[in-house]
């Protein structure tokens, strides 16, 4: 099983995206990474946090961009953060989509997270290591306050001044950069990597949230979680082996349990000792590979039910609407809503 630890294979894209826009072999990347590139295959995959930002350092050196974790934030989008992004754009305010960022992080990261506290009329976010003795990356730091502002501008859809920023490290590009992607000069060397905003950012309501939306993406990512705490191991196995079937392979029960080398009556007997069952599991599948490849608007809605084995749109459509509570071409048509 893929150790659950670290950073999400997912963080890896907007990286990788990014080098080759610019012009850079992938395959040379993750030769210099030390990273075998059919790892972005497994969609439970996850990097060690060392790992991880020894590749954001590499990509900023082979890109020449001292300011690499800025900007990387500045792109990111709410889609690269998958179903915790889907969680935050559907919340209500700003504050109750942080509080999601804080809640279902692990799901991306489990090495950093925030914390905030209110100070009369403001409130703190700090930035928060689950090992407090670790020196963390420049370009990691940068990249998540600057993603973090970023994301709040974009759901509120609302321009806003941070009051304050300061990061442990000292200055090493020109201050104007900060200036220009984050809005103000922070100041380094300091006890803490924090920023400052009013409080009443909090009450700031998120654009073109849905409330049938946000309890979907709110159970999905509340089970992952769970997951990632509890550890279930067989049935994650069970997962990550028909995601890697699919889309060649819809595998039946018979055809698990003949891979697992066990009967059907054993396999089911180690995910019910696991609270599920494998239809739930196939479902849970099909639900979260339906969700990524309705964000890519390269696929038609036939497309993605012939590559998540329907016998027919319509079916597929059908199943979508019970999962979710809304048909698929709604669910593309919130997210186009949400990216605009």
């Amino acid at each position: 099983m893929q150790e659950l630890s670290g950073v999400s294979v997912a963080f890896v894209y907007p990286i990788v995206k990014t080098i080759v826009i610019k012009g850079y072999d992938k395959g040379d990347f993750f030769r210099r990474a030390n990273i075998d590139e059919s790892l972005l295959q497994d969609t439970d995959a996850r990097l060690p946090v060392e790992q991880f930002e020894g590749m954001i350092d590499l990509a900023a050196a082979i890109t020449s961009d001292e300011a690499f974790g800025l900007h990387q934030g500045q792109a990111l989008e709410v889609s690269d953060l998958g179903v915790l992004g889907y969680v935050m754009s559907h919340s209500k305010t700003i504050g109750q989509a942080i509080a999601a960022y804080q809640k279902y992080n692990v799901l991306v990261c489990s090495g950093f997270n925030i914390s905030w506290e209110v100070e009369g009329d403001d409130v703190i976010i700090t930035l928060t290591y689950s090992n407090p003795q670790k020196v963390a990356s420049r370009h990691c730091k940068e990249e998540v306050f600057s993603s973090l502002y970023n994301l709040m501008v974009r759901l509120s859809c609302r321009t806003f001044s941070l009051k304050e920023v300061n990061f442990t490290h000292d200055l090493q590009i020109k201050a104007d950069t900060y200036l220009e992607v984050l809005g103000i000069r922070p100041q380094f060397g300091r006890a803490a990597n924090t920023i400052r905003i009013k409080k009443e950012i909090l009450d700031y309501p998120i654009l073109f949230a849905d409330a049938k939306l946000l309890g979907t993406f709110e159970a999905i990512a509340e089970e992952s979680r769970l997951r990632l705490i509890q550890g279930r191991i067989f049935s994650d196995q069970l997962y990550s082996w028909i995601i890697k079937n699919m889309p060649v392979q819809f595998p039946s029960l018979k055809d698990t349990a003949k891979a697992f080398r066990m009967s059907v009556r054993n396999l089911q007997v180690k995910l019910q000792q696991e609270n599920t069952t494998f239809q739930d599991i196939m479902n849970r599948v099909r639900r979260e590979l339906a969700v990524g490849y309705l964000a890519k608007p390269e696929y038609n809605i036939g497309e993605v039910a012939y590559l998540l084995h329907f016998s027919e749109p319509s079916a597929f459509q059908n199943a979508f609407k019970r999962w979710t509570g809304t048909t698929p071409r709604q669910y593309r048509m919130e997210l186009m809503n949400v990216s605009k």
